[in-house]
């Protein structure tokens, strides 16, 4: 009896220490990444603003199927395994300089932002993007959420280089 005790209040004190720690992680996080192209807005936000054109340039959408809003294609599929709920990225918000749009999930979803940036004095824009994750109060989501910037860094990289290489060439 007195080591069933002991293990309980063993498991509760280490929950409530995971716990409190959780609680110095921020739940909304920003990962952002940018870079200069040379080339026109229009050409640019071609790119970032038709989801056709996501196949060529967005990490792991080179085999995804279209997703249609109202008879409109307004993002990608890019998992339908569970049908009920697919994992899918789609355009909520759009103006001149910045593109908006929701990648669905089985958790919350992460809105990714595109906007270009101007530069009078040079002859290249700036075109940068950002994930914003609001995480839940969860200890583990907020424990994986510092590993975040690990997973997705480099494939916004890469998603960037990819619209400059097609926009330069």
């Amino acid at each position: 009896m007195r080591f069933i005790r002991l293990a309980a209040l063993s498991f509760i004190i280490l929950f409530l220490v995971i716990f409190g720690l959780s609680l110095f992680i921020p739940s909304h996080i920003r990962l952002s990444k940018a870079i200069n192209i040379k080339g026109s807005k229009d050409t640019v936000m071609s790119f970032v603003r038709n989801p056709a054109n996501w196949q060529y340039w967005y990490p792991g959408l080179d085999s995804a199927l279209p997703y249609y809003e109202n008879g409109v294609q307004r993002g990608m599929i890019i998992s339908n395994k569970d049908s009920s709920h697919p994992v899918y990225i789609s355009i909520k918000k759009e103006s001149a300089d910045e593109v908006t749009a929701d990648f669905q999930g089985r958790l919350t979803p992460v809105i990714n932002t595109w906007k270009i940036i101007e530069h009078p004095t040079s002859d290249s824009l700036t075109l940068q993007w950002s994930m914003d994750f609001h995480l839940r109060w969860y200890p583990w989501e907020k424990f994986a959420s510092l590993a975040l910037e690990k997973s997705y860094a480099p494939r916004m990289e890469q998603g960037l280089t990819a619209i400059k290489k097609r926009v330069e060439n």
